[in-house]
């Protein structure tokens, strides 16, 4: 979604409210001085009748035109006021049924995605009831033991206790080498830190030699910044490296943690139902833009195998490859599928069979000399 419309929008009223109030605390502070002036005049000892002294002030507070000075302003800033409510309702069109398809879910599958983005949050009880309500059979529930230890896990490292994160990767420590996750050194780190921070130096090296030699061969670098935090002992704040001790850490490991214990239960690391949202939040804009073209042909729309216009998602949301048929310039599909040609191209399926005439001739591959027989063409999936 383009935000910069509404943030021009928002920019022009603030700038507009701050001209409005600096103006108008100049006319007040002016007001105010010719008053005290007029006061002061009239409490000392002066000739004047303090009669002409209230007329004459009256005469200077009428040159001086405190309202027509404010008028303009003021009426800017009521523009700009009542433009930016039509700027926020153009960018949110609150109507977003427009964009509603009927798609069959399998809903089971649903509720299940639904209950496990509960349990991923430390939601039990939620869960549990969001299963019951919906009839699922308790088996369903088997997710909530395994993010049960999770959860637990990760609450134990907001408390600085590293213990249940050190054990859980002790147990699954091969299956971390074959991620090439640095987990268990991670969290090597911020224990041997904390021991640097709150115990000895002495316990702080015990610490390092007892577990982190099995991490030399691939981690020579971290460690050495480590063994050199010792020289540091008892004022680490002046430490070359301010980085092994930011706080930051904690909350690295912890997404590090997620990532992991979700990668070997054969989950994402992110809930499907948080990224099936934010995804759709960010294509939402695309489609309500094309249905308020394709107002007349909402029946059309509903039997619609594939999304007719581009939607243009971050590549955060971008989990399988797409192939781009390099002579059609358009993407491969189940019907167009890209194939592999016996000179190692490839071509879309229905750019060969353009250029084969549908199979009946052989032809030359457009990139390089080879000649080509449709018939050995063989689909590519990536």
């Amino acid at each position: 979604m383009d935000l910069n419309p509404i943030t021009d929008a928002f920019d022009r009223v603030t700038e507009k409210q701050k001209l409005s109030i600096s103006k108008t605390q100049e006319v007040i502070d002016h007001i105010i001085q010719e008053i005290e002036r007029g006061i002061g005049a009239i409490q000392l000892d002066s000739p004047l009748d303090p009669k002409s002294v209230l007329i004459e002030l009256k005469r200077k507070l009428q040159e001086f035109a405190p309202l027509s000075q404010l008028e303009g302003l003021q009426k800017e800033l009521n523009m700009a006021l009542s433009k930016y409510p039509k700027q926020l309702e153009k960018s949110f069109n609150p109507d977003i049924s427009k964009a509603y398809r009927n798609v069959e879910f399998d809903t089971h599958v649903v509720n299940e995605i639904i209950a496990s983005h509960f349990y991923r949050q430390g939601l039990f009880e939620i869960g549990d009831c969001f299963i019951s309500e919906t009839g699922e059979p308790e088996s369903a529930i088997a997710r909530r033991w395994l993010f049960s230890e999770m959860y637990q896990i990760i609450e134990a490292l907001k408390s600085k206790n590293l213990e249940p994160a050190l054990n859980g990767a002790a147990t699954n420590s091969d299956k971390l080498q074959e991620n090439k996750s640095d987990l268990q050194l991670k969290l090597h780190h911020l224990q041997f830190v904390d021991i640097l921070q709150k115990q000895s130096r002495s316990q702080a090296l015990h610490y390092l030699r007892t577990h982190i030699p099995p991490f030399a061969p691939n981690h020579m670098a971290e460690i050495q910044k480590l063994m050199a935090c010792l020289l540091w002992a008892g004022k680490l704040d002046n430490c070359p490296y301010p980085e092994l001790l930011s706080s930051g850490n904690w909350n690295m490991v912890a997404d590090e943690l997620t990532r992991q214990f979700c990668n070997l239960l054969g989950h994402s690391s992110d809930s499907p139902l948080s990224v099936t949202i934010a995804a759709g939040v960010q294509g939402l804009p695309s489609l309500l833009k094309f249905m308020t073209v394709m107002s007349g042909e909402k029946q059309e729309w509903q039997t619609m195998k594939e999304l007719p216009v581009p939607v243009e998602l971050d590549g955060e949301f971008q989990f399988h490859s797409i192939f781009v048929c390099p002579v059609s310039k358009e993407e491969s599909t189940d019907d167009n599928p890209p194939m592999l040609m016996p000179c190692s191209h490839v071509l879309c399926k229905q750019s060969i069979n353009k250029i084969s005439k549908n199979g009946s001739k052989t032809f030359k591959c457009p990139f390089c000399p080879s000649d080509i027989d449709a018939t050995q063409c063989r689909r590519m999936f990536f």
